[in-house]
């Protein structure tokens, strides 16, 4: 974690909430995964706590929500598989994108992390919603599901 000054951890917070209005909206399409890790890497990089959420996507993969589900430990959050599907069914999602950081700033998924993605990835099925990715996200690196193959 950087150590600011208040006056300049203002100015970032300023400059992050200018970025995600732009990157996030609800209706824009985020066209690329390089577009969705700058966006996860602006809402969840600096935790302190280990974050998880989710990117709630229409069917044209344009942004109708993005939502912090939960929150845990520095080296470990708990995972709901039934509140992403209630959440995915609120908001009439056709496809999401999970994302969590490592506090410690190793983006490599552990064998939780595996298993997490599969349990949800497979839920999400049953209602027919799409798991586009799981991101993991650490200190200026990341981990892309999608890009590895593990979906």
């Amino acid at each position: 974690m950087l150590n600011l000054s208040d006056y300049e951890r203002n100015i970032v917070d300023q400059a992050k909430t200018i970025l995600m209005h732009h990157l996030a909206k609800p209706g824009v399409c985020l066209e690329s995964p390089e577009a969705v890790r700058r966006y996860l890497e602006l809402e969840i990089a600096g935790e302190q706590n280990e974050c998880f959420c989710v990117l709630f996507l229409d069917a044209k993969h344009r942004v109708l929500t993005f939502k912090r589900l939960f929150q845990g430990s520095i080296s470990s959050a708990s995972v709901y598989t039934r509140v992403i599907v209630q959440e995915a069914l609120q908001c009439n999602a056709a496809a999401m994108i999970c994302a969590h950081n490592h506090p410690s700033g190793d983006p490599e998924p552990s064998q939780d992390d595996r298993v997490v993605t599969d349990r949800v990835r497979d839920a999400l099925k049953l209602i027919d919603v799409r798991l586009l990715d799981h991101f993991v996200i650490g200190h200026g690196k990341y981990a892309s599901f999608a890009e590895r193959g593990l979906l």
